[in-house]
């Protein structure tokens, strides 16, 4: 099936920035991934995504966002659970901090996915059932949580995409992104990610 997603800004953060936020030309297959399940997650079922269709053209902004500087010690919370005292908060008054950040604005994507049934699957669960449970939620607007585009400020619209075409805001042009996470891997104990090299605006991927 094909969902649409668009919104005024996303941020879908390069790891190879420390401090500031840099955002990817376009979202990552883990975060549309992300994005669908936040319509319908089950655990019978997991989404595949096939192919990402940008339907804007690529734009940057900068902001600056605030932020805190710090985060909670894992050592003070074993602490505090095996009886100790420390403080488990972040006062933001002391921690905050002005950052730049370079946001896509104006986007907007057609998600094409499938979906494939798990070993966690009831007796009674379905791919028929599930596509209907997920037609359903996507016609009536209905989610678990509001999707968002990378960061929660950043919330996405979506609907149901009907047409088979997709029109593009590149149909002739082949662009290499350079190096992007493509998922994580949590077949095994260790989480492990996923690369992949290089994306077609037009063709999906």
């Amino acid at each position: 099936m094909k969902v649409r997603f668009w919104g005024d800004y996303a941020l879908f953060s390069r790891p190879e920035m420390k401090v500031e936020r840099c955002s990817y030309d376009v979202i990552t297959p883990s975060a549309a991934r992300g994005m669908l399940e936040a319509i319908y997650w089950h655990p019978g079922m997991k989404w595949i995504i096939d192919k990402i269709y940008v339907r804007s053209p690529i734009q940057f902004t900068s902001v600056r966002r605030n932020e805190v500087k710090s985060k909670i010690s894992g050592s003070n919370v074993l602490k505090v659970m095996n009886g100790g005292d420390k403080a488990l908060y972040l006062c933001s008054r002391e921690e905050i901090a002005q950052r730049a950040a370079i946001l896509l604005k104006d986007v907007d994507y057609i998600i094409e996915a499938h979906f494939e049934m798990t070993n966690q699957a009831n007796a009674g669960d379905n791919s028929g059932k599930f596509k209907d449970i997920i037609v359903r939620r996507l016609k009536r607007g209905e989610c678990y949580h509001t999707p968002y585009f990378g960061c929660r400020e950043f919330p996405a619209k979506f609907e149901l995409y009907i047409n088979e075409e997709v029109q593009t805001a590149y149909p002739e042009e082949d662009k290499d992104l350079g190096y992007m996470l493509y998922d994580f891997d949590y077949s095994n104990q260790e989480i492990s990610s996923l690369c992949f090299s290089e994306l077609v605006y037009a063709k999906g991927f």
